[in-house]
């Protein structure tokens, strides 16, 4: 009979999330996964089945977390530009912010993206799951007479998700915190 598990899966996860947030899937040692979720080395592979596996599974977490986010947000009772500016703000902080670890899933991309077909289709799976969140938000602009009602909102919600991306990717190429405000109200206006 197998022994149960006597560590928290959760606590794990999110421990291997934290590892592999600080340097990347490939440079992420197995002993750096086993300090980081507390696991002997077959207790990671046993709980999780692979490396790649548990970094699925922190990829996801990640993913849920960022939804969370932008969920409470969207469902926010306030004018759409506000909310999206609050995006672009809070991006700008988070990469523009003391001890920045930059996002995950655009890190991803950039470490994995087009190389792995299973991390690239989780990553487009994701982008996918925030368009459709901030086309019901354009939508809802339109339906108040803020946002262009003739503009096809799917188009726009590509847009401002894109714009979240190269913020966070220019961040990470040198931009400072001015360049990155610029851009943002740059998009804001386009809106």
């Amino acid at each position: 009979m197998p022994r149960p598990r006597e560590f928290d899966e959760a606590t794990a996860v999110s421990g291997a999330l934290t590892a592999f947030r600080a340097a990347g899937y490939e440079a992420t040692s197995t002993q750096e996964l086993c300090e980081a979720t507390g696991l002997g080395r077959s207790s990671v592979y046993n709980a999780f089945g692979s490396k790649h596996a548990l970094f699925r599974r922190a990829l996801r977490r990640y993913f849920d977390d960022t939804m969370e986010r932008y969920r409470l947000l969207v469902d926010e009772p306030r004018p759409v530009r506000e909310i999206v500016r609050t995006v672009f703000t809070s991006v700008i902080e988070d990469e523009a912010g003391p001890g920045s670890r930059g996002c995950f899933a655009v890190n991803t991309a950039a470490e994995l993206g087009g190389r792995d077909p299973v991390i690239t289709e989780d990553l487009r799976g994701h982008a996918e799951d925030i368009v459709v969140l901030f086309a019901d938000l354009v939508r809802r602009g339109q339906r108040d007479g803020e946002l262009d009602p003739g503009a096809d909102p799917t188009a726009v919600a590509e847009f401002v998700h894109g714009t979240v991306g190269g913020l966070r990717v220019l961040s990470r190429t040198g931009f400072g915190r001015a360049a990155l405000e610029h851009m943002a109200e740059r998009a804001l206006t386009a809106l």
